[in-house]
């Protein structure tokens, strides 16, 4: 497994670099941005471990930039900036997931092995998921609705596709939480409700049949039925 560290503090990557290559990893360190898209122009990496404060462009924005080049390419940010929105502009910006400093190496270990896992089972997966006349390309990232493109960002396409994956089955917020964004929220988090929301303004509102369905204090989900 090939893994580029973005990461500006050079002792912190070189240690990262280390550990991971005494665990079987192959790995490259950049210090900023530039650095990074060069390495990812000129080499083929399983996955990236991305810190967010970088000089010039920060870790946010760089990962907006490689996930709108490289689709499929797993993200971890690996951060000193633990609070709830720095998390959700993480996963927002693209991150498949986020681990905060001071961290276990053993525990970076594990949810690198865990991210290229699943990538790696994703791609074996149904190119296509349906219900109804919504169609979504898992492979290309695009939504339509019958004849309609739906433009979706990295968050929503994401818990679409859990949706998809579940349907005809009651899911609840806990349960939407730790699969879509991987975190432990405090349980008076709305943001499951808001981005369920923002997801049935683009795929359901205009739609028939509606597809996203309320469960009273369940939480939601997805069939082809307005009942």
């Amino acid at each position: 497994m090939r893994v580029l560290i973005v990461e500006d503090e050079w002792e912190v990557a070189s240690l990262i670099e280390t550990g991971l290559e005494d665990c079987g990893f192959m790995a490259d360190i950049a210090g900023d941005a530039k650095e990074a898209q060069q390495r990812l122009a000129e080499n083929e990496y399983d996955i990236v471990v991305l810190d967010v404060n970088l000089p010039v462009i920060s870790g946010f924005d760089l990962c907006r930039m490689i996930r709108n080049r490289f689709d499929t390419l797993p993200i971890l940010m690996l951060t000193a900036l633990g609070n709830t929105d720095s998390k959700l502009n993480g996963f927002d910006a693209g991150a498949d997931d986020y681990l905060v400093k001071p961290f276990e190496f053993r525990e970076l270990v594990a949810r690198l092995r865990a991210l290229t896992r699943r990538n790696s089972a994703q791609s074996t997966e149904a190119t296509v998921l349906r219900i109804a006349d919504l169609e979504f390309n898992q492979q290309s990232k695009t939504v339509k609705r019958g004849n309609q493109k739906i433009l979706l960002t990295a968050r929503e396409l994401t818990l679409l596709e859990f949706f998809l994956k579940n349907q005809n089955r009651a899911l609840t917020r806990n349960e939407i939480i730790e699969q879509v964004w991987d975190l432990n929220f405090d349980t008076g988090t709305n943001v499951v409700d808001v981005y369920v929301n923002y997801l049935r303004k683009k795929i359901d509102k205009d739609f028939v049949p509606k597809l996203i369905h309320t469960i009273s204090g369940i939480g939601y989900i997805m069939q082809a039925s307005d009942d």
